[in-house]
């Protein structure tokens, strides 16, 4: 019912005249112009609305007491984790030199001591001994530099050790709050769905209400701005928005919207198929006052009978009357009995005013 209103209005139109034609051409630019300011005042208006929730963190839904000692015990831990290994570096360098040491020492007393055996001089007995204790103190040496670097490898891993727990503990603690922050952000998105949907949803009720009633009133291209302006911010603003796990709303709306549109359409046929049983009921000079002359025309250059809207041949002038319903196409002039359009208000062949067939 709602197409076919459409597609009689635009017939409608094709029989203005050429001055309306364009007044109601400016009339739909004004209509346009309404509907986009309408269009940026509630674009305005949805894009404010996550404002009204608070903007949400991970750690927003964080022991903050329990995060930040943690926090701090890991900074700490780190802290000390350089210290200790700057020290190993050192002790590091130190046990290198004293194993060098070492190293050089032994290689020495080495070489002396084949030689000592070669001469097997007893007064070198001695200086044995002296180079023995002196190997010895390099070693102890180098065992205390290895012992301090081991000391220093020990702190750095439990400086490591310990940073580790506090962050695990911490990762521990973003990955609960990180399941807290996803679901109040989906009942978040669904509250500001909410809000977008109280908005829309009167708007389109109220645009449904003027299309049924008002869409043919003197105010039409406001009451057809505002409808662009619904549909805009319901198909724009609203369905985009719908969360992703709520995809069974936009599913339900459709199916009520379908049941709403298919109920008018059905009701409305219904209403129309009774108004024109009523009308081809009547006498046909009542039928063809009931219809507008715009009407008429608009139906008869659709080569259709203006009364039941049947197709009719009208290029038979044998044709005066509609086959299906009876009602009167073609009469004569009563002043030069020239056959005319029953519906038309002057002759075209002499200009006299129509008058009412007896018939």
């Amino acid at each position: 019912m709602t197409s076919s209103t459409l597609c009689e209005d635009d017939d409608m139109s094709k029989a203005l005249r050429w001055s309306e034609r364009w007044f109601r051409f400016g009339l739909w630019i004004v209509a346009v112009v309404f509907a986009s300011f309408l269009i940026g005042l509630g674009g305005n208006i949805v894009e404010n609305l996550p404002r009204v929730e608070q903007r949400l963190t991970v750690d927003s839904f964080l022991d903050q007491a329990v995060a930040g000692k943690l926090r701090g015990e890991i900074e700490a831990a780190q802290a000390a984790r350089q210290v200790a290994q700057d020290a190993h570096d050192q002790a590091q360098l130190k046990l290198n030199s004293a194993r060098s040491d070492a190293s050089t020492a032994r290689d020495t007393f080495n070489n002396w001591l084949a030689t000592r055996s070669a001469t097997q001089r007893a007064e070198q007995d001695a200086e044995l001994i002296a180079r023995t204790a002196a190997l010895d103190a390099l070693k102890a040496s180098e065992r205390q530099a290895l012992a301090a670097v081991q000391a220093q490898q020990q702190a750095l891993l439990d400086q490591q050790q310990a940073a580790a727990r506090a962050e695990e503990t911490l990762r521990e603690m973003r990955e609960v709050a990180t399941e807290k922050y996803h679901e109040e952000m989906r009942s978040q998105e669904l509250r500001v769905f909410g809000y977008r949907l109280l908005l829309t949803l009167p708007l389109l009720g109220v645009a449904g209400w003027l299309f049924a009633k008002k869409r043919k009133s003197t105010w039409w291209p406001f009451v057809w701005g505002f409808i662009y302006f619904a549909l805009f911010a319901f198909f724009v603003e609203l369905v985009p928005y719908i969360p992703s796990y709520g995809g069974w709303v936009r599913y339900v709306v459709g199916i009520a919207l379908t049941v709403l549109v298919g109920r008018y359409a059905i009701i409305a046929l219904n209403r129309y198929l009774e108004k024109q049983k009523l009308a081809e009921a009547m006498p046909d000079v009542e039928r063809r006052k009931e219809l507008s002359y715009d009407v008429a025309l608009a139906r008869l250059g659709k080569k259709v009978c203006p009364g039941c809207e049947r197709s009719v041949d009208l290029t038979n002038t044998a044709i005066d009357f509609c086959p299906h319903c009876g009602i009167c196409l073609f009469d004569h002039c009563h002043a030069c009995n020239e056959r005319k359009s029953a519906f038309a208000r002057f002759c075209h062949a002499c200009g006299a005013t129509a008058r009412e067939s007896s018939a």
